[in-house]
Formats: C-alpha cells, structure tokens, sequence
C-alpha cells in the first residue's frame, strides 16, 4: 500500500521538513565547526518541485535554536524555508505555529521526519496531518505529477515571502492595525473571469477551507460557470509591498426568476477567498461588492450556498454580518433544493447595503483598467 492512498495534494500547502536525518545527514549541533551539514540533494530538489507546483516548505526541527542562527548564514538554503521552526518544543507546537505563521490550517501540513518518535507525536497530537519518511518523498512528488500548476501558484512562495516582509512591517509600525492596513495602500478589484483566471478559479475551490462557502469541487464548479445563466467572478488585491495576485472566485447564477412573482436573485454557490488574505476585509469587500452588483443588475434578493465545516467558521461569521438568514424557500425559486449538509442563506438588497473597511479601495476591474 502507497504512503499517498487516499493523500489530497489539493489538501496540502507546506511541506514541513526536519533537519538531523532528512535534510542532511548529520546532527547540527554535534558539528566540530560553525558550518551547517551539507543538506541532501534529493531534499533540496524535492523543494524545489514542490515550490514550482505552488507548495511551501517549512521547518520543525527538536534542535538548539543557533542552528537556525546558522542556517540564515546560507541564504541559498534559508530562502527555501517560510516560518521556520528550531527550538527544543514538541513538534507537534511547531507545527501548529507554522500553521499560525502562514495563516493555514494544520492540517494543510505534512511532516516529512526520519524519527519514528516524531512521527508517532505528531499523530498522536495532530491526527489530521500526514507524517511522511525521508523515504516516502518521491511518492509525495508523484501524488503532484499530472496536476494542472497554474501562473498564480508557481507565484505562491514568493507571494508568502512578501507576507513575511509585511508581517515584519507591521510588528515595527508605530500605529493601530487599522493604520497600519491604511499605510498598505490595500486595493481590490472584482470582475466576470477571464479565460486565463479560471484556473485560478478552480484551484481556489479545490484549496480553499477556512474561506469557502460550499465546497464545491472543480469539476462541478467548471460545469456550472459554463451553464446558462451563470457567471464566475474572481477578485485580485495589491498593496505597497506587491500584488497578491487573483485571491477570490465566485460562482453567480442569475438564472432564478420563473415568473414575475418570484423575485429577481443573485445566487452564489460558491464564494471561496484565500487564506492569505484572512483579516484584511477583503473577504467582506468581495462579497459586498457582489452584492452591490447583484443591485445593479436588478436582483432583490441575494443568496449564498453554504456547506458548514470544521473550518470554515470565519466564512459563516462573515455571512452573518452581512445579514444573510438561512432561506427555507429555496426550492420555490431555484428549482432545486440544497444537498443535505448545506443550506442556503439570503437577504434583501433593498435598503442600505454593508460596505468595505475603511482601509480597502474596491473597485471594478473594467473600471481600474480604464
């Protein structure tokens, strides 16, 4: 039985290596001189793959803190590591503060550790992340052979290294987080996708949890953009540091009015937001400017489908506040009726709509690009 049965890499965005026994052979801290072991050429140009394919590469290693120290001497080896972790804690803690450095969840992890201790601790603590030997790594990379990369995810560890350099800039700001996003300079623009964004689009409901509506898989989110009636929709953001390039997709299906008593209504089946944008207001500024759109097309009535999860408490907040309330006639206007473990939410468009935060400029692509 393969290491990867059952594996999702639609599932997985970083890559967690230990350092003693997996990245190189020796232990660090036992070296007679101040030089770093010579990491494996295999491991490196496993991280190298994984980078071109849009996953990230971490580090949990149980080890004196100087290493890293040491490691930062070698850039060409540093530079291929996002939030670090080398300290004496369980790895478990690591794991779960890389997660918290990189705004995903755990379980979007995989530990790759020659230790069977380590492994064992893991499971133990973080049963939803996969742990992996130095051995198992080829078929890690085989599990992502034959997958559609697209522009945005080759873009990815870059992107998370200007996270970094933003995260830094905010920990020295001398001001509020509301001050220190206005000094961002924040602006997001939403419009119908293009061909070349669709991938893009899919790939966000594929990888997506945290700010994911529904959960709708590629294949029917394809097959829905494509019916009558339909439209998907993506949102890109940048800032003083840099773009973050397309950081939203939404599914709108406008075909819902079978006569003149039933209202017009924009339907969403599916709104689904990176998670590195989490705690910036872009998610609300997306779906407010949706709504807002849905207004100007004529609907009165808006609605989102949503499938609850594990983690996707930040998303159902989010529709709260925006003051959709579960809809139990949604089968007398759509036709159908929601799958099992999903409902649908909806509110009027009449009267005042919630807008952006203050510190986000939205704006319509067709507008920003004129």
């Amino acid at each position: 039985m393969s290491v990867t049965d059952g594996f999702d890499p639609d599932g997985v965005k970083c890559v967690v290596w230990d350092l003693d026994g997996t990245l190189w052979d020796e232990i660090a801290v036992e070296s007679a001189t101040d030089d770093l072991p010579t990491p494996r050429p295999a491991a490196l140009a496993a991280i190298d793959a994984l980078a071109a394919r849009g996953v990230l590469s971490s580090i949990a290693s149980r080890s004196a803190p100087s290493v890293l120290d040491r490691l930062d001497a070698v850039p060409e080896v540093r530079a291929r590591f996002l939030a670090p972790q080398v300290s004496w804690q369980d790895k478990s803690e690591s794991l779960r503060r890389i997660a918290k450095d990189l705004g995903i969840a755990v379980d979007a992890l995989v530990l790759v550790d020659d230790s069977p201790y380590e492994r064992a601790e893991v499971g133990a603590l973080l049963p939803g992340v996969r742990t992996l030997t130095p051995e198992d790594v080829p078929a890690l990379l085989a599990a992502f052979e034959g997958r559609e990369v697209t522009a945005e995810s080759r873009e990815r560890v870059h992107r998370y290294r200007t996270e970094e350099t933003r995260r830094a800039e905010g920990e020295r700001f001398e001001g509020s987080r509301e001050e220190f996003l206005r000094w961002c300079d924040m602006r997001l623009t939403v419009g119908a996708a293009t061909a070349e964004e669709i991938p893009r689009a899919l790939e966000l409901a594929a990888r997506t949890h945290r700010l994911n509506s529904s959960g709708l898989t590629p294949d029917r989110l394809r097959e829905l953009a494509s019916a009558d009636g339909h439209e998907l929709y993506t949102a890109r953001m940048t800032d003083r540091f840099g773009t973050y390039g397309i950081i939203g997709a939404a599914l709108v299906d406008r075909a819902h009015r079978t006569d003149r008593a039933t209202p017009a209504t924009w339907s969403v089946p599916l709104l689904a937001l990176s998670c590195r944008v989490a705690g910036r207001g872009a998610a609300a500024a997306f779906l407010f400017r949706l709504m807002e759109r849905a207004r100007e097309a004529g609907a009165e009535e808006f609605r989102v489908t949503l499938r609850p999860t594990d983690a996707n408490l930040e998303m159902r907040i989010l529709l709260r506040q925006a003051g959709l309330r579960r809809t139990d006639d949604i089968a007398t206007v759509t036709g159908t009726a929601p799958a099992a473990d999903s409902a649908v939410l909806g509110r009027t468009l009449e009267g005042d709509l919630p807008g952006p935060p203050g510190w986000l400029h939205v704006s319509d692509r067709e507008d920003a690009e004129a």
